[in-house]
């Protein structure tokens, strides 16, 4: 029996070890992640704009305040459905996205508030840093069927101040505060 016990606690030692989830870094997948930005135009409408967005999330369920997120937002990706928006945000006095040609959120903190995280870091656009906190929901952490890989959902949303990154046009007649929406897919190992 005393021979027994050593074997008996290296299994049930691999065993626990073996639940205990490990945090994994997930890469972004462009193709099915949206970035919606909104804002007011003169009261009468609520124009929309996509943006990709690349980088990665480091997520462990068992620990969700250790999580990170580095997401970088290719200001040229800008869709605003009028060919003319999209030409003239790219323009100095705009993005100018010819000395800034990304905007990047990098996570300093996250704080788990029920089923939410607020994930508290720095949003990096026209060469202007501010803080921002994004509040976030996993939807689904699992084996994407199609992908053969761990994926994981996020849907997270903020509002920030254009005016507070130098971008000032039109005020106040077009609205400073733009609304965020974000709709994230992400898979360990990489994108295929």
């Amino acid at each position: 029996m005393k021979a027994l016990r050593p074997t008996l606690a290296a299994l049930l030692l691999a065993a626990t070890a073996g639940a205990t989830a490990a945090p994994l870094s997930y890469t972004i997948d462009p193709t099915h992640t949206d970035v919606l930005v909104s804002w007011d135009y003169l009261g009468f409408a609520r124009p929309t704009a996509r943006l990709e967005a690349t980088g990665t999330v480091v997520y462990d369920p068992a620990s969700p305040a250790t999580s990170r997120v580095d997401v970088v937002l290719p200001l040229a990706s800008f869709d605003g459905h009028v060919e003319r928006l999209n030409q003239r945000v790219q323009r100095e006095d705009y993005f100018d996205s010819g000395r800034f040609p990304e905007a990047r959120f990098t996570s300093r903190s996250v704080r788990v508030d029920g089923q939410r995280l607020q994930v508290a870091g720095d949003l990096t656009l026209r060469g202007v840093t501010r803080p921002v906190e994004l509040e976030a929901v996993v939807t689904r952490a699992a084996q994407h069927p199609a992908k053969d890989a761990p994926a994981l959902g996020v849907s997270a949303s903020t509002r920030i101040r254009r005016s507070e990154f130098g971008l000032v046009q039109q005020l106040p007649h077009i609205g400073d505060e733009l609304e965020i929406r974000i709709q994230l897919l992400a898979l360990a190992g990489g994108v295929q």
